[in-house]
């Protein structure tokens, strides 16, 4: 394995387990089984690394989930719904989730941490992924093109809160429902998410919408 690509999986291991400030540069390279001289040399600082293993698997993510929103509007055009868009947006992260590489499962550990971090995380969350996040609420503005800009935005947000803590699989669903439920089980997840989320949408936008037109 390339060597930086090896020192970026062993930060990813160490700060999705132990979060930035819990991992020391020393600490990486003993994972990796490298000098730390070398981590110097390929990221300069901490966060450099830290912002380097943010980043490396968001470009595979972004660009996948662009390519599945822009497939489903040039395949339905005026047709696209809530629920299409909210797949078309989805799919893609929760097929990692399920199919990726081990590696997966760390990043998004870490994603969701960083979004809950309030010192940095919102930044950090806006400079990695806001791009995709406009290509989705532009698609969603033509499926609902009266909405207040207001209860669009606080929809993606409800969306990002149930996303980033599904995705970092804590067990809590396995736990309160005895097994019923699990929550590596992306395939049921999906299912149930995509619907939920789309008639999320739906209620606050549209009824919204139209109580505003009535008044």
């Amino acid at each position: 394995m390339d060597t930086r690509e090896r020192i970026l999986d062993a930060a990813e291991a160490q700060f999705s387990a132990h979060g930035f400030w819990g991992v020391t540069i020393r600490e990486v390279a003993e994972e990796a089984k490298v000098d730390t001289a070398l981590l110097h040399y390929y990221f300069n600082t901490k966060r450099g690394l830290f912002d380097s293993v943010f980043s490396r698997r968001a470009e595979i993510m972004n660009r996948e989930r662009i390519d599945s929103i822009d497939a489903y509007e040039k395949a339905h055009g005026a047709n696209m719904t809530v629920e299409g868009v909210i797949n078309a947006f989805l799919q893609p992260t929760h097929d990692l989730a399920a199919q990726g590489d081990p590696g997966w499962h760390n990043y998004f550990a870490l994603v969701a941490q960083v979004n809950n971090t309030p010192a940095w995380g919102g930044e950090t969350m806006g400079k990695t992924f806001d791009r995709v996040i406009h290509r989705l609420l532009d698609a969603l503005r033509k499926v609902l093109p009266d909405t207040d800009e207001k209860d669009l935005f606080w929809s993606y947000h409800f969306l990002s809160g149930a996303l980033t803590l599904t995705l970092s699989q804590t067990g809590r669903i396995d736990r309160l429902s005895n097994g019923l439920c699990k929550s590596s089980d992306f395939t049921a997840i999906h299912s149930r998410m995509v619907p939920f989320i789309a008639s999320g949408f739906e209620r606050l936008c549209r009824a919204r919408a139209a109580s505003k037109s009535r008044k």
